[in-house]
């Protein structure tokens, strides 16, 4: 790798490009490049790093944020903040297991998510087919 590779690579790290997209810019491989940023410590989420030189900005209040050398990139400033953002945002979540499950109990169909296996949509329904529904012990 030449000297003029070398200082192309770091400036494209430094701008936010990836890995693959400068191997295939230069015509190298990916982990050539790979090798030399790690060597050179441009590893990481360049493309947010360069975003968050300044600091940025909460995601929900605006208020400036102070990133922490070493440490994940802040996006709120706060628990309250992020909390709130998540709830006004419920879309911008990526559930991909959500089941769908027909109910041994009562034979409704319900949805379940992060879980594949369930059987029952309600602890009542499971109560009432496992033990054949809220009877005394006299």
């Amino acid at each position: 790798m030449t000297e003029e590779q070398k200082k192309v690579i770091i400036k494209s790290r430094n701008s936010g490009l990836g890995y693959g997209t400068i191997a295939k810019d230069m015509g190298l491989t990916k982990e050539a490049v790979t090798a030399f940023c790690r060597r050179n410590g441009l590893t990481g989420n360049m493309a947010e790093k360069a975003g968050a030189e300044t600091g940025g900005q909460c995601k929900e209040c605006g208020a400036a944020l102070a990133q922490v050398e070493g440490m994940k990139t802040r996006v709120f400033c706060s628990a309250e903040c992020r909390k709130k953002w998540w709830k006004e945002h419920p879309e911008t979540l990526n559930k991909k297991a959500v089941y769908t499950h027909t109910c041994a109990g009562c034979g409704r169909e319900f949805t379940a998510y992060g879980n594949s296996r369930r059987k029952y949509c309600s602890h009542a329904c499971y109560i009432k087919d496992r033990f054949g529904g809220g009877g005394t012990d006299d």
